[in-house]
């Protein structure tokens, strides 16, 4: 760098580097294909882990409800159709808890399925 009488100097190496790194957080960022393969890689599970998580989550949320009917004194207090209505809530948890995993395969699957093409022709380009 030169000032107005001639001096001039230079950075340090250490210097320069963390000029380049500042540098860099400001430029556009420019996704190269390695990086376009791995999002586009985890877009799948993603989704699956999303669909799975909702459905078992509502699903735990009813069987509690149907737990709660059936064995706490807000179930008592209406009386023995409580026990049977919080029994069948239960079950009904049950099923939507069970089925989590299910769907997250199924998703898993599709949205492979949905993606291949674009992973294959990424994964080509850059083993070429």
């Amino acid at each position: 760098m030169e000032n107005k009488e001639g001096f001039h100097f230079t950075y340090s190496a250490a210097q320069q580097q963390e000029v380049e790194n500042i540098r860099k957080k400001y430029l556009p960022k420019e996704e190269d294909k390695l990086e376009q393969l791995r999002r586009l890689h985890a877009v799948p599970t993603q989704k699956a882990q999303r669909a799975a998580l909702v459905v078992g989550v509502i699903g735990a949320l009813i069987l509690g409800t149907g737990m709660s009917l059936a064995m706490t004194e807000i179930g008592s207090a209406l009386g023995s159709l409580a026990m049977v209505l919080g029994i069948a809530v239960g079950i009904v948890g049950m099923v939507l808890v069970a089925l989590a995993y299910p769907l997250y395969n199924r998703v898993l699957e599709k949205q492979r399925k949905k993606i291949a093409p674009d992973i294959l022709r990424l994964s080509d380009e850059l083993l070429k």
